[in-house]
């Protein structure tokens, strides 16, 4: 019955997991065919997307390496755009914190958004779930998720390959993070964030290697923190 229990929770999860494929292929299939443009081989794309697993950030660090920034820079801005994902650990980890050392670190490999997000809906949804049926939905939704991210970075960087050198795809970088962007703005917070940190980025664009945009997020993030304790505040006081 546990077995059973576990079996049906990892297909449930693999159920769950398919609609996100459309958006991770075609993502990582830019990110393989702008790595190329940036001067990535197929191998050192596919291994870009192996070792960081996190659309955003690549696509980040690859803005930042076209234009010749520090490599430290690079790292940071990086680091500083997957924040979200400390935030994601602390809260699954009361569902996934008693697992063995070999399945936390493959639970912290695959919290990216899309198994994040699925992962904290189920687990309210059924609390009745045993350690070893959420670890199994977990692994179920990032099945057809993460795989995929290498093997269509793969597809893009071939077809990245084909392409004459300078042919010009810079354009497509700030389309790409505008198609990520615009679904996770959800709430009134949200779009405060998004709108001061775009509007500090663009006052702060002559800073060198892009550190307006490190100091236009961290006052997005601060902006957006200001608008949920005022609407906190204001609920509490109604309440």
């Amino acid at each position: 019955m546990a077995n059973g229990g576990v079996k049906s929770s990892y297909w449930r999860g693999v159920r769950d997991g398919l609609p996100f494929l459309m958006v991770v292929g075609p993502f990582a299939v830019l990110f393989g065919v702008l790595a190329t443009e940036a001067g990535l081989t197929v191998l050192e794309s596919l291994g870009f997307s192996i070792v960081v697993i996190a659309g955003a950030a690549q696509f980040t660090a690859l803005q930042l390496m076209s234009e010749q920034a520090p490599t430290l820079i690079v790292i940071a801005s990086a680091l500083a755009v997957n924040l979200r994902m400390a935030m994601y650990s602390a809260s699954i980890t009361p569902y996934l914190g008693g697992l063995s050392l070999k399945k936390r670190i493959l639970a912290a490999y695959f919290l990216v958004d899309q198994t994040y997000a699925a992962a904290a809906i189920e687990y309210e949804k059924r609390p009745e779930m045993t350690r070893a049926e959420r670890y199994a939905y977990f692994m179920g939704v990032a099945t057809p998720i993460c795989p995929p991210w290498y093997a269509f970075t793969v597809i893009g960087a071939l077809v990245g390959e084909t392409f004459p050198p300078g042919l010009g795809l810079d354009f497509v970088l700030p389309l790409a993070f505008l198609a990520m962007l615009g679904p996770a703005l959800r709430t009134g917070a949200h779009r405060v964030a998004a709108l001061v940190a775009a509007l500090a980025a663009l006052a702060l664009a002559g800073l060198p290697y892009n550190l307006g945009l490190m100091v236009a997020a961290a006052l997005g993030m601060l902006a957006g923190a200001e608008v949920e304790r005022r609407v906190e505040m204001r609920e509490a006081a109604r309440g």
